[in-house]
């Protein structure tokens, strides 16, 4: 059996009444958002599932500090204009809290396409990966990751196929996406990396 690393805590405040979102082999879920703050002062709002039992064991209320541990997901909505791959934190524990706030996730995935090496205006290397998870009863889940520096440029030279092994930080981004003229504001989630190990070594033949 493949061996699976995907986990993440969050510590942060409840933003928002928990709203029914599906029910999967007889368990209801509900969705929140959970506001984190990083060590910059800005915020992640960043979408949380929860089983209607964990909720029911956890009663909180909004503003509340909630400790959250699972796994990021992901699924492919189907939309009139396309698909859209939607990002975000299933549950597996949570409880009330008044510890500072948290934000550290591990992934050990695929890079399942060819990486996107770009610099910012103020010279950053940067580096988007696509990283396929595998989960059991053979599901993947589809992670965006940002990798920086040097971890940008190896991963700049990895081919679809390389295994990687990464920490961070799940966070939220807002963009502009233009449907038929029409200007949409759009909430990205990705895992921006601050340590990544190549289990298979990158090809630096070019």
């Amino acid at each position: 059996m493949e061996h699976i690393v995907n986990q993440i805590i969050l510590t942060g405040n409840l933003a928002g009444a928990p709203r029914y979102s599906h029910e999967n082999h007889g368990r209801r879920f509900y969705a929140f958002p959970l506001e984190v703050e990083r060590l910059s002062g800005t915020t992640d709002t960043l979408p949380v599932l929860a089983p209607l039992e964990l909720l029911e064991q956890t009663p909180a209320a909004g503003g509340d500090t909630l400790c959250v541990t699972g796994q990021i997901r992901s699924y492919n909505n189907r939309e009139p204009e396309g698909r859209r791959l939607v990002i975000s934190v299933l549950a597996e524990t949570m409880t009330l809290c008044s510890a500072a706030h948290d934000n550290r996730a591990e992934l050990l995935g695929t890079i399942c396409r060819a990486p996107v090496y770009r610099r910012t205006p103020l010279g950053r290397e940067i580096c988007d990966v696509m990283l396929a998870v595998p989960r059991p009863y053979r599901r993947t889940d589809y992670i965006p990751c940002i990798l920086w520096g040097r971890s940008a440029q190896e991963a700049a030279s990895a081919l679809p196929g390389s295994k990687l092994h990464v920490t961070g930080r799940l966070q939220s981004r807002d963009y502009i996406k233009v449907i038929d003229g029409e200007s949409f504001t759009r909430t990205a989630y990705e895992l921006s990396v601050t340590e990544a190990e190549f289990l298979t070594e990158p090809d630096f033949s070019e």
